[in-house]
């Protein structure tokens, strides 16, 4: 078959000639392709491929090759910003596209079975102002020892060029690979570009908007591989068992001086890689279903584990039938999610925190009450709003933060006690671990003063404790409860560096590995690296109104601010994207206002709940109807509905281009489906989902300048080079 022998780790390749009378700009990529027998698949631009025709080596092009689109472990489509597009064609020095397909197991379609793997393009003869390339920085002789714990691979360039403008990055090894960071390096300061796991599906992620690079500036990368479970070396190498450290940015440029792909296989200085950050040598701890990609709410569960790309549904808005009877709440304090998904609520039944519950020295005053005798905590069907599990009887005085951990435990803070507490689930109301002194306040690692919130490590079961109203710090222990360190606020301006006020809710990232905090007072969210407490960044907005109560994450960060005596703005919930920092969507209740909000988290189905103290009750909203298409930071991505056909005869490219051009537009679609096939039908699992001709004309039609303006690339400034 094509003159070799088919087999895993096989190489396909396949060559198209793009139409050269008139310049093209390919504006979107939807791949089509699972994982269970595609290792990864590239897409190149060349003036001579090796071949026109399909072949089987490893060779993509005679002349130069311009890498275009990558993809690997099931990773969505990617869709550039408006404005921005690779450009092929007439004077673009790019004649063909390449696409070459690294088959990683083909046992799943011997015999009887057929593939149809490949690439969709979207494409547009409308001149675009900024042109998009790709920076491939990769090691290409790293050695990594078997049972060695850790191999960094590291790769530096300077930049040399005209300024470009990183809008994405993607990484790629292989088994071992841990994590991959890439930098931006001026003046001796690293930024970072982006950071992540090479085991979720290798996705084009938000690159950091903040990041420019320019003549002066050099870019690194570090891949960091364990050789444990080795029994010899592993090489850089084009098989599954080798490894690969490849970091990818793709970015655009003023179209005056675009270069559609640069490269940088140096090996970093010792002493310059002295002085990377510390997150890039912290592996991103995966859980083994990863793939299922569900959506973490403030649980930490692994079946929560958060998606690799996040959702941005339409419109939140109120479901005012849900619960459909009430629910009895006192204050509620805290919300959660356990393992099934269910919604997990702490209220503090009768108890009320009033103006008379503590003394100026944080000493409860309210004892005689006794414990709350309701059940405090309520596992509800997130659905309909009954009540599936109660518990939480006679154990506590005021209740405020409540999370769960990979055994479906709960950990609950109680600012009475001035504890932290490990509660079982069981409904026997086990308390498992106790930290703090009950009803004794202090600042020292064996007391806290009014703790808020706990937000637990899935990997390690480390936990971090927000303290609190008294204090102002962040705590970290072990699983067991031993203290290990702590730590205050954070800032990107050592000379203004205000103190937590009230660091007031908590939230563990675990693709980040970082902790976030709610600062209520302060209004502002901040982050950190949860391995060393070093600050990562602050999200502050004045649409905030000077209080931020509560926050959770699954990809991107959800909100709910508070009352505040300097502003009036109104009380929202917000959807807000982590890397760019800005607000991608509001929300708040149709008929009853807000009046404390104080708790947020988001169900698998994409279902937001907000907690709230003042109204003692809890708010569902939803979307209309569940919709799957999401812009993040000028990538879209979009799961496709409908039925991908494999009829073309043997070893043929499907190719369809028609043009459906809105008003002003002329677009048109290339695909490169049906790449590999077989003699025989193949109705191939994991591909029924996938379509071809009829989204891509759906995607035209609701696609409009409106749309995508929030996610333009913004014009580059004038370089002083």
């Amino acid at each position: 078959m094509f003159g070799c022998v088919f087999q895993s780790d096989t190489y396909l390749c396949m060559s198209f000639p793009v139409p050269t009378n008139r310049d093209a700009f390919i504006v979107d990529f939807i791949p089509h392709a699972s994982m269970d027998t595609v290792h990864h698949m590239l897409l190149f631009g060349c003036q001579n491929p090796v071949s026109t025709s399909s072949y089987c080596v490893q060779g993509t092009c005679k002349d130069g090759a311009s890498i275009m689109y990558a993809w690997a472990r099931n990773a969505p489509p990617t869709k550039l910003p408006k404005d921005v597009g690779f450009k092929v064609g007439r004077s673009s020095g790019m004649s063909h596209l390449v696409l070459q397909i690294h088959y990683g197991d083909v046992s799943a379609f011997r015999d009887h079975h057929r593939d149809c793997s490949g690439v969709s393009l979207r494409m547009t003869t409308k001149p675009q102002p900024f042109i998009a390339g790709i920076y491939l920085l990769m090691s290409v002789t790293t050695v990594i020892l078997p049972g060695k714990r850790v191999t960094n691979a590291d790769v530096a360039c300077d930049y040399t060029s005209y300024p470009i403008y990183p809008f994405a990055f993607r990484t790629h090894t292989h088994k071992l690979g841990q994590v991959v960071s890439g930098y931006r390096i001026r003046d001796g300061k690293w930024t970072l570009i982006g950071r992540q796991s090479p085991q979720l599906p290798q996705a084009f992620y938000p690159a950091n908007r903040d990041v420019s690079v320019k003549y002066g500036d050099s870019v690194a990368a570090r891949c960091v591989f364990t050789g444990e479970g080795r029994t010899s070396k592993t090489y850089i190498g084009g098989t599954s068992d080798d490894e690969m450290c490849n970091f990818y940015i793709m970015y655009y440029m003023d179209s005056k001086h675009a270069v559609p792909y640069m490269n940088c296989n140096e090996p970093g200085s010792e002493q310059l890689f002295d002085q990377i950050p510390a997150e890039a040598s912290v592996p991103i701890p995966i859980s083994p279903d990863h793939s299922n990609m569900m959506h973490m709410g403030h649980s930490t569960g692994t079946q929560n584990t958060p998606p690799t790309w996040p959702r941005q549904n339409p419109k939140r808005e109120q479901v005012s039938s849900w619960p459909q009877s009430s629910l009895q709440l006192g204050q509620v304090s805290g919300l959660a999610l356990d393992s099934d998904s269910n919604l997990v609520i702490f209220h503090r039944g009768d108890h009320t925190w009033g103006a008379n519950s503590f003394s100026s020295q944080a000493q409860y005053q309210q004892r005689s009450l006794g414990p709350i005798q309701q059940s405090t905590i309520l596992v509800v069907d997130p659905s309909e709003g009954g009540i599936l599990k109660a518990s939480g009887r006679n154990m506590f005085y005021l209740p405020h933060g409540i999370t769960t951990d990979n055994d479906n435990n709960y950990w609950v803070t109680d600012v009475a006690l001035h504890q932290v507490l490990k509660v079982s689930s069981d409904g026997r109301d086990r308390t498992l671990l106790a930290l703090g002194e009950e009803f004794t306040p202090g600042s020292d690692s064996r007391h806290f003063c009014q703790p808020t919130d706990v937000a637990v490590d899935p990997h390690s079961g480390n936990i971090f404790v927000s303290d609190g109203y008294c204090n102002a710090r962040i705590l970290k222990f072990s699983a067991d409860g031993t203290y290990l360190s702590e730590w205050g606020a954070g800032t990107s301006d050592r000379r203004r560096r205000a103190p937590f006020r009230v660091p007031h809710s908590l939230v563990f990232l675990a693709d980040r590995q970082e902790v976030c905090v709610a600062d209520r007072e302060n209004g502002r969210i901040q982050c950190f690296i949860a391995a060393t407490g070093e600050f990562v960044k602050e999200i502050k907005k004045d649409e905030f109104g000077g209080e931020v109560f509560a926050i959770t994450y699954n990809g991107v960060i959800f909100a709910v601010n508070g009352e505040s005596l300097f502003s009036s703005a109104p009380l929202r919930g917000f959807v807000i994207d982590y890397t760019t920092k800005e607000i991608i969507d509001t929300f708040q209740p149709e008929q009853k206002d807000f009046k404390m909000p104080h708790d947020i988290v988001e169900t698998r189905d994409g279902s937001v709940f907000v907690g709230d103290a003042g109204s003692k009750r809890v708010f569902k909203f939803t979307t209309e109807k569940f919709h799957r298409s999401v812009k993040k930071a000028g990538i879209q991505v979009q799961q496709i509905e409908g039925y991908l056909t494999c009829n073309s005869p043997p070893l043929s490219l499907s190719l369809y281009l028609s043009l459906y051009p809105p008003p002003g537009k002329a677009v048109g679609g290339l695909n490169l489906g049906n790449f590999f096939a077989s003699r025989q039908g193949y109705s191939r699992q994991g591909f029924d989902q996938l379509s071809t001709e009829g989204s891509d004309q759906e995607r035209m039609e609701d696609s409009s300048d409106s749309e995508n303006e929030e996610y333009s690339a913004l014009p580059p400034p004038k370089s002083s080079s």
